[in-house]
């Protein structure tokens, strides 16, 4: 098992473990009851500058990609989260973005892989 990455939008499965929301923003639409959280990560997300940049200017995700891990290299709560995995058998990171492939919960499980995790593509 391991860290997976899901939309908060999509129901809560006994099967999804620890679940994380790892947003900065709590995700429009969504109550704390149906979201079934166990922990808001804001600290792991984006910070406000890079996620305001990043938003505008969707064609660069690449470069939004490695800025955010430089972040993450920097954030101690991202290096927190790399222990969740050795606590639970699976922790679900919840991200609200419509794209399933080009927003940062992607980038995080990689990071989080590259950092010793156990990831689940």
């Amino acid at each position: 098992m391991g860290f997976v990455i899901k939309r908060v939008y999509e129901p809560a499965e006994a099967s999804d473990g620890y679940r994380v929301l790892v947003d900065r923003l709590w995700p429009r639409g969504v109550s704390k009851e149906h979201a079934e959280l166990d922990l808001w990560d804001k600290e792991v997300a984006p910070s406000p500058d890079l996620r305001t940049e990043w938003h505008h200017h969707l064609e660069r995700f690449d470069e939004f990609a490695a800025r955010y891990r430089a972040e993450l290299e920097e954030n101690d709560a991202a290096k927190s989260l790399v222990g969740f995995g050795g606590e639970h058998d699976r922790v679900t990171l919840l991200y609200g973005a419509r794209d399933r492939e080009v927003n940062h919960a992607v980038v995080l499980l990689e990071w989080l892989g590259e950092h010793g995790a156990s990831v689940e593509p």
